[in-house]
């Protein structure tokens, strides 16, 4: 199930500078959501399902070794344990990706050979964005020389600060032109981006810039994904998509590492944008631990009994 890639558009000024936010009201629909939203039971095991084949299982530490990615893609290839999904009446599933630093993309792509799940490779200057121009463009040719096929690249925050908005197009046609057939993932940065009106327009910068997908966070930021960020974004890709129709992806990440806060963000993203965007060619969660606590979960609901964490490890 796949749309026609975004090809991107024209820098319209006028549309951007139109975008808003009226925070306190965001603020609270995000806070009343889950209260609203709250599945239970069978459908909370088939949401949790989902939200495993949506994750883009992730390492990005300074001490990463080419054993701990092998260990983390063995984990992607079979990322709930045979005896829970044959209780669940599940076939084999998958993770959406495996996000990992360009010296590792060669290691994670020979470990997934065969698999059909991409690599995707963090990108220009992660995660400040803050080397020489040309060494960031330069940075997603070699990823994708190395076979990532999603490249997460991080955009100048000062662009969106200072309203620069041609400079930040501009910026981003060139990551895109850089990224060939792979798929662009463009990470705004939010928690430092000053304000919600700031991610509105931002998103909408990215997107005429030919993203395939907008992307909250690096992880490494103070504040990373929220709910509130997460409406601004969804419904900043709504009106792309009513516009243009083109389909733009999203990627909450960072922060997320409960199975109740994976059925959050599927909720909003149901309400918002509709059953199309919960597919992994529109919708990722950028995470490392979450897995680990979706797995307990449905291990609850098999057994009725909570778990260990060290009964679901990663690797």
């Amino acid at each position: 199930m796949h749309d026609a890639r975004n090809p991107g558009t024209d820098l319209d000024l006028d549309w951007v500078m139109s975008a808003q936010a009226n925070t306190s009201a965001i603020e609270r629909r995000a806070a009343t959501l889950p209260a609203r939203r709250t599945v239970k039971k069978a459908h909370q095991a088939a949401w949790l399902l989902k939200a495993v084949t949506l994750i883009d299982l992730t390492t990005l530490s300074g001490d990463d070794t080419p054993g701990r990615v092998r260990r983390l893609c063995a984990k992607a290839r079979r990322p709930v344990r045979d005896d829970l999904l044959e209780a669940l009446g599940m076939g084999p599933v998958t993770v959406g990706a495996v996000c990992v630093y360009h010296e590792m993309v060669p290691v994670a792509v020979e470990a997934l050979a065969g698999s059909g799940i991409p690599v995707a490779a963090v990108s220009t200057g992660f995660p400040a964005g803050l080397s020489p121009f040309r060494l960031r463009v330069a940075e997603i040719g070699e990823s994708v020389a190395a076979g990532a096929r999603e490249i997460d690249i991080v955009i100048s925050r000062r662009h969106v600060l200072t309203g620069n908005w041609r400079a930040l197009y501009d910026e981003l046609r060139e990551f895109r032109a850089a990224c060939g057939e792979a798929h662009m993932k463009a990470i705004l940065a939010t928690g430092e981006l000053g304000s919600l009106r700031n991610v509105a327009r931002a998103s909408l910068v990215a997107m005429m810039a030919g993203a395939d997908f907008i992307k909250t966070s690096t992880g490494k930021e103070a504040v990373n994904a929220t709910l509130p960020v997460s409406l601004v974004m969804l419904r900043a890709i709504r009106d792309y998509f009513e516009r243009t129709g083109y389909r733009v992806g999203y990627k909450p990440a960072g922060g997320i590492s409960k199975a109740k806060d994976a059925l959050n963000y599927l909720a909003l993203l149901r309400e918002e944008l509709g059953r199309r965007w919960m597919e992994p060619d529109l919708f990722r969660f950028g995470a490392s631990s979450l897995l680990g606590d979706i797995e307990r979960q449905l291990e609850h609901h098999v057994t009725g009994r909570y778990s260990a964490a060290w009964r679901h490890p990663m690797g």
